[in-house]
């Protein structure tokens, strides 16, 4: 029941970041178009709650407007399931069902849950648009940044000694933040300046042309949001996924060497890749390195 739940929750926001991904488009930006009702993009016809259900609506309609006939992008209920499909497959992480019951557990899975939404809003939008939002790319660096700050505090830990102006005698608990304590923070920050400043080299050396300054501060988020050793794994897989990806363009002849090729989707491949299977990737080639 819980999965089904949070998988009907997950369409529901896969069709939120679809209406995101339109409205921060750079023409509905100079156009004001942020706000109000939901509309089709043909017709401008404002649409009905029965034209606004994940997938369903799409299936019923045939794939068309109800109003003026147009195609509807198949890219609406792909990334609706796609994102009710990760909300599901975050839940089932270990991290996420081996956590001991209470707030802490819903904190972490509400925590990657926002970060996961934030990767698909890029994804999609890079894939469209060749650009990263700063709407979508710093509210997602300052959460991460903000979590694992978070991690360090302690709550409700009764045997540690309280200090003097942060102890709360209300009975919810001690918290103390100590600057030792703040070493944990310290490695996945150091991955993300070191996977930006990597990006920015690039960036700088190709004056643009092989990486946009949006990757760099992908980068950034991601080394944040991974930590070391798990960016090193993200990055290999985004690398060799973009590779990979460009040769069968240019056998298809769909692209050429000099064709411009969006770099977000692989990063953000790479990361989900990196947080699903990079534990066991990291075992498996040290396990290797040491036979």
């Amino acid at each position: 029941m819980v999965i089904l739940s949070l998988f009907i929750f997950g369409l529901i926001v896969g069709s939120f970041l679809n209406c995101l991904v339109y409205r921060l488009a750079p023409h509905q930006i100079i156009g004001g178009g942020l706000g109000g009702r939901s509309f089709c993009p043909f017709c401008r016809h404002n649409l009905s709650w029965k034209d606004l259900i994940p997938v369903l609506s799409f299936i019923f309609l045939k794939g068309r407007c109800r109003y003026c006939q147009k195609r509807i992008s198949i890219q609406y209920p792909l990334v609706e399931l796609a994102t009710a499909a990760l909300f599901v497959a975050v839940f089932c992480l270990p991290a996420v069902a081996l956590a001991e019951a209470g707030h802490w557990d819903f904190l972490y899975l509400g925590y990657l849950l926002f970060i996961s939404s934030c990767l698909i809003a890029i994804f999609v939008f890079d894939l469209k648009h060749y650009l990263i939002p700063d709407e979508i790319i710093y509210p997602a660096i300052a959460v991460v940044f903000l979590y694992k700050l978070f991690e360090i505090w302690k709550l409700g830990n009764w045997n540690l000694p309280a200090l003097k102006g942060i102890y709360s005698p209300s009975g919810i608990g001690t918290w103390y933040l100590v600057l030792g304590n703040l070493a944990p923070l310290f490695k996945p920050l150091a991955s993300a300046i070191l996977a930006a400043v990597f990006f920015y080299a690039i960036y700088a050396l190709s004056k643009g042309k092989a990486m946009g300054f949006g990757d760099v501060k992908l980068a950034f988020l991601m080394g944040l949001f991974l930590g070391f050793p798990k960016i090193v794994v993200a990055l290999f897989f985004a690398f060799l996924a973009g590779a990979l990806a460009g040769l069968g363009l240019m056998i298809l002849k769909k692209k050429t060497l000099k064709s411009e090729l969006p770099f977000a989707p692989f990063l953000v491949f790479g990361t989900f890749f990196a947080l699903f299977f990079g534990q066991q990737v990291i075992s498996y080639y040290l396990n290797f390195l040491l036979v």
